[in-house]
């Protein structure tokens, strides 16, 4: 196909995805985001908070001034992704981008970067009248939101805000998503042949496996999930194993469910390991608040209003995930997730389709002016 100018949203979008961005390391694709941002004409400042969070880039926050009366909104995306397995070469084929190469294609979250910028150079090449625009692209937020909890939240002139991160139809409003916890164990045993000397040793990794299959593990109710990612341990397969590391984590929308199955996990690991002869270090880690918005909230009114502007009829659910939007609602700013039409994200399936990009601008255009007349 013929490559579809850089000032589109697909344009744009197919650029930023092919940018490599695992969390720390945006700093190739924030400096095309800022390149982007001058050529608008626009002005963006970077704060300071790469240094503390571990990232090569702080927060980008770009203001575009009210021009008349309304409501300012702020949109804010990430420009992390997952770690991608491979090369990032993004396709068009039958209508969607998808990655040519076998790995994750960064439409969580650059699609809605390149909306972002897109809209942004709509608004201003158009003179379109708003009542105030801010732009916050925000790093390492699939480590647990820690850009935007490293961003002033009062810098933003913003009453309420948007981030487009949920991987479902172009409609849909977040009105809640959960608390999370993350929870590090770390045992230790004692190495030993295990062969020669099997009896001498004690097993991290058997203290780590049936500390594990007393937990409750995946869906819980309807509210709620835990899970156990990573397990590492051993050096060899004829040594007893001296070290196990596991990684674990509980999430709802119930905050008093989230201490609960902390807890669980807290007693499992604690009578594993004692029942193993091992000993236990723990780490317990809160990652992120959750929230729940009132149907009818302003926040969640102006989203609907703008959708139906833009023919979309809204819809509400509930996320069992975390977004930067957390990190905002926690802090006393409203902040909505809209979903923005991908499908299958931190997978190699990951893909959106060319019009739900296009239909986004038109959404983002469609709340800015809803937020000018209210």
């Amino acid at each position: 196909m013929t490559q579809p100018p850089s000032d589109t949203s697909l344009g744009l979008f197919l650029e930023l995805a092919e940018i490599p961005s695992p969390p720390g390391q945006e700093r190739a694709v924030a400096d095309r985001v800022l390149t982007e941002l001058a050529d608008i004409g626009l002005t963006a400042d970077e704060d300071d908070a790469g240094s503390s969070i571990g990232s090569a880039i702080g927060n980008i926050l770009c203001r575009l001034p009210g021009r008349g009366q309304g409501t300012p909104l702020f949109l804010c995306a990430h420009l992390d992704t997952v770690p991608p397995k491979g090369a990032i070469e993004p396709v068009v084929e039958d209508g969607f981008v998808r990655n040519a190469a076998g790995t994750i294609l960064g439409a969580d979250n650059k699609s809605a970067v390149a909306v972002m910028l897109a809209a942004a150079r709509r608004i201003v090449e158009g003179d379109v009248p708003h009542g105030g625009v801010e732009l916050l692209f925000t790093p390492k937020e699939e480590v647990g939101l820690r850009g935007a909890y490293a961003f002033d939240h009062t810098r933003l002139e913003a009453a309420l805000g948007f981030v487009y991160d949920q991987a479902a139809p172009i409609g849909e409003i977040i009105l809640g998503a959960p608390t999370q916890k993350s929870l590090v164990a770390r045992f230790h045993g004692r190495a030993a042949h295990a062969g020669m000397y099997p009896e001498e040793g004690r097993s991290a990794i058997l203290a780590a496996a049936r500390a594990i299959a007393d937990m409750r593990l995946g869906r819980i109710d309807d509210r709620s999930s835990a899970n156990v990612g990573v397990i590492e341990g051993g050096v060899a397969r004829n040594i007893v194993p001296e070290w196990c590391t596991i990684s674990a984590e509980a999430r709802s929308r119930d905050p008093a469910t989230v201490a609960e199955l902390v807890q669980e996990m807290l007693d499992s690991i604690a009578f594993a390991a004692s029942t193993s002869d091992c000993t236990v270090e723990t780490e317990l880690e809160h990652t992120y608040a959750g929230y729940t918005f009132a149907a009818d909230a302003p926040v969640v009114a102006l989203a609907a209003e703008g959708l139906r502007r833009a023919g979309y009829e809204p819809s509400t659910a509930f996320s069992g995930g975390g977004a930067d939007a957390n990190v905002f609602n926690e802090r006393g700013v409203p902040c909505a997730n809209l979903a923005n039409g991908m499908i299958d994200i931190h997978t190699a399936d990951e893909r959106i389709a060319v019009e739900d990009l296009d239909s986004m601008v038109e959404v983002t255009l469609a709340i800015v002016a809803a937020a000018r007349e209210s």
